[in-house]
């Protein structure tokens, strides 16, 4: 059952959402962002809420998934359909109550983006909108956890809620536009110039990291600089899984692969200017994520 467990918790995906939050938390917390146990319970809370969604995801598609992919761990009878929704119901509420009473996040906040997971695994087969709800559970992860830091240093009027709502919602844009993709996958693919807006809303990020650095203007004509071949990577890694996504078929669900593995190269821009330990470390785990692919699908 456990790997059943893993298989329906697309537990690869699982250290973009440590990266997410701990980019909140940093973006928060400003230069001086440090670690305090209320971070190591936002993790975990937030571990949880992502595993417990991607589960109830699968309870959601049963029926749909007998017909299609018999394959999956519940209409294979590989585990229980009541099992995956206690497992599912349980964790979403467990991880809630981690992350408002152990994190420090806001309850409101946290209270959204639980109901936009359930909303999103509830709707995303009959509503094609459903998209957007799958880049709000990102942005609202953003805020819940940004919440946690901004309310340990006592200011809720803390200016910091501008830049950590503006990196949150760059980031449900790229959730939003790897989203659109990865429905391309079941048609066979799109034509290229369809994916001329996905692309743009790709490489948003890379313009609001730029924008983040004060200093960034001043350093433009100067090729060699962190912040550089930061952005030079995410590029590089965003551009790699468009080319492939141009040869349609099983190759786009390896673009999605890659898009997904990337989403630490997003967050490593955001946080560049604040903690270059930090990004750098977001910067190495694209390849290991993908490795990780092979052994539990991300998708």
């Amino acid at each position: 059952m456990l790997r059943a467990l893993l298989e329906l918790s697309r537990v690869s995906n699982l250290p973009t959402v440590w990266t997410n939050v701990l980019a909140a938390w940093i973006i928060a917390s400003g230069e001086e962002w440090q670690w305090t146990p209320a971070l190591g319970w936002l993790l975990l809370g937030a571990s949880l809420i992502y595993s417990a969604g991607m589960i109830l995801n699968d309870a959601c598609d049963v029926a749909w998934d007998r017909d299609h992919r018999p394959e999956r761990p519940i209409p294979s009878g590989r585990i229980g359909l009541k099992t995956v929704w206690f497992i599912s119901l349980a964790g979403l509420a467990i991880g809630y109550a981690l992350m408002v009473f152990g994190g420090g996040a806001s309850w409101k906040i946290t209270a959204l983006l639980v109901a936009a997971v359930v909303a999103y695994d509830v709707y995303h087969k009959p509503w094609a909108g459903s998209v957007v709800i799958m880049g709000a559970c990102r942005t609202l992860l953003y805020l819940a956890a940004g919440s946690a830091a901004i309310t340990l240093r006592g200011d809720m009027a803390d200016p910091q809620w501008g830049i950590l709502g503006a990196s949150g919602t760059l980031l449900g844009l790229y959730i939003v536009a790897l989203t659109l993709i990865a429905r391309g996958e079941a048609k066979g693919g799109m034509e290229y110039f369809h994916h001329v807006p996905l692309m743009l809303l790709l490489i948003m990020p890379f313009g609001f990291g730029v924008m983040l650095d004060s200093k960034f203007s001043h350093k433009l004509p100067f090729l060699p600089s962190w912040e550089w071949i930061i952005a030079l990577w995410f590029i590089t890694w965003t551009a790699l899984a468009l080319w492939k996504m141009k040869e349609r078929g099983a190759a786009i669900g390896q673009a999605v692969g890659l898009l997904l593995a990337g989403i630490p190269l997003v967050d490593a821009l955001f946080v560049a200017p604040l903690s270059l330990p930090a990004a750098l470390v977001f910067c190495a785990l694209p390849p290991f994520l993908r490795l990780w692919q092979r052994w539990i699908a991300a998708t």
